[in-house]
C-alpha cells in the first residue's frame, strides 16, 4: 500500500490484511484517471500490484501499464501477482524521482501512496512531468482513522509505539480538498477534482478483521507485532471494545478520498 519501505512478513500479509478493500475502490480511482483501452498507464507505489493488475484489464491488450513501488518486497510481491502479462513492465522507483521521459504516459495513477510520500508535491510534480499533455493522475487518499480499514487499529497502537505515530499522523495528512488542491496547483495539474466514496466491510468475527493484523500484515501488523505481548493484548481489547465485538459479525465502515488534475 504505497512507497513505504515493508519488511517481507508485512508484504506476504498484506494482500489478505487490506487486497479486498483496496479492490472494492479502486475502479474510482482508475475512472477519475480516465482509463481506456490502448492507454500507456504509470501505477505509482503499486504496493502488491492490485492496481496495475485493475489496470491491465481496463487498458487491455492495445495498451500497458508500468508499476512501480520503492519497496523491493513489494515490486516482488507485484511481480508475482502480475507474471505472464505482455504488456506490464514491474521497477523498484522512488515516485519523488521518476527515471521516465517527460511525457511517457497517457495516465499515472497512485493508490493510497502519496500521503507517505517525504515531499508530495514533489511527487505529484514527477507524476505531472511524465504525463502527456491532456492526460489525468489520480491518487487515492484516506479521510479519518474513524472511517479507515486500518487506521481504527493505527491509532490504538501510536500511544505504545512513538516512531509509528508518525506514520499515522501521515496516513490522513492528506485527507480533504483543502490540502490536496494546492498540492496539485504547485505541481502543475489543472482542473483538480476531489470526491469521496464510502462503504461498508462487513466481516464474519473480530478474528477474521484482526487476524491478518496480528500476523503481521501491512505497516499495522508490523507495529502491532512489535509491541511487547501485555501492550498488545491492550490493543487487541481496546479494538474489539471500540467495534462493539459480542462474537458475531463486525462492521468496518471506510471512506476513501479522490483527486485528480489534467496536465
Amino acid at each position: 500500500m504505497g512507497d513505504v519501505l515493508y519488511k517481507d512478513e508485512a508484504a506476504a500479509e498484506y494482500d489478505r490484511a487490506f487486497s479486498h478493500v483496496s479492490e472494492h475502490f479502486l475502479p474510482f480511482l482508475l475512472g477519475a484517471a480516465g482509463l481506456a483501452p490502448g492507454m500507456r498507464v504509470l501505477d505509482v507505489a503499486t504496493g502488491t500490484g492490485l492496481a496495475a493488475q485493475a489496470a491491465l484489464a481496463l487498458v487491455g491488450p492495445s495498451g500497458s501499464v508500468t508499476a512501480t513501488d520503492v519497496s523491493p518486497a513489494m515490486v516482488e510481491k507485484a511481480y508475482t501477482r502480475l507474471a505472464g502479462a505482455r504488456n506490464l513492465s514491474v521497477s523498484v522507483e522512488d515516485g519523488q524521482s521518476l527515471s521516465f521521459p517527460d511525457e511517457s504516459f497517457d495516465a499515472v495513477i497512485c493508490s493510497l501512496g502519496l500521503m507517505f510520500f517525504p515531499d508530495p508535491q514533489q511527487g505529484l510534480s514527477e507524476l505531472c512531468r511524465v504525463l502527456r499533455p491532456g492526460g489525468r493522475a489520480a491518487v487515492s487518499v484516506l479521510t479519518a482513522p474513524e472511517r479507515s480499514y486500518n487506521g481504527r487499529i493505527n491509532v490504538i497502537i501510536a500511544p505504545y509505539a512513538p516512531a509509528f505515530a508518525e506514520t499515522v499522523k501521515r496516513t490522513f495528512a492528506l485527507g480533504s480538498e483543502e490540502r490536496l488542491r494546492p498540492l496539485f496547483d504547485a505541481a502543475g495539474f489543472n482542473e483538480m477534482l476531489m470526491t469521496r466514496e464510502a462503504h461498508r466491510f462487513t466481516l464474519p468475527s473480530f478474528d477474521a478483521y484482526f487476524g491478518p493484523f496480528e500476523r503481521g500484515g501491512g505497516s499495522s501488523g508490523q507495529a502491532y507485532i512489535s509491541l511487547p505481548k501485555d501492550v498488545r493484548v491492550k490493543v487487541r481489547e481496546e479494538l474489539r471494545s471500540n467495534l462493539n465485538d459480542t462474537g458475531g459479525p463486525v462492521h468496518i465502515d471506510v471512506e476513501f478520498g479522490f483527486a485528480s488534475g489534467r496536465r
